[in-house]
């Protein structure tokens, strides 16, 4: 649900404190665990470590950015892949396309000699 408009939006202060007045190149990482702060024309440039639950992952806010979250740009989750017997064709079909596309490789780099 959207915040409220009289309300404005939600901008945490003490990373607004460590941004104003600082030069982007200078300042480094600013780690920061506040996932749903939004993201203002002020962090423009900065690069932030947003905490995911584990670790920090660095992100570095451009100009499209803006009105979006931190929390947007810090995936949660990590996806590996799904299985079963699809997969598996999928992944057999990819090594003989590899395999074809090497043999292919060789043989025009032998042609050449």
């Amino acid at each position: 649900m959207a915040r409220s408009i009289k309300k404005g939006p939600y901008i945490d202060e003490r990373l607004v404190k460590k941004v104003v007045g600082k030069k982007p190149l200078e300042t480094g990482i600013i780690k920061t665990w506040v996932r749903r702060a939004q993201i203002s024309h002020e962090m423009i440039g900065f690069t932030f470590g947003v905490y995911n639950g584990q670790k920090h992952i660095d992100v570095l806010v451009s100009e499209e950015m803006v009105g979006h979250r931190l929390g947007e740009f810090s995936p949660t989750r990590k996806f590996i892949r799904h299985g079963g017997k699809m997969q598996k064709d999928l992944d057999i079909k990819k090594k003989e396309a590899e395999i074809t596309a090497a043999k292919s490789a060789k043989a025009a780099v032998e042609a050449k000699k």
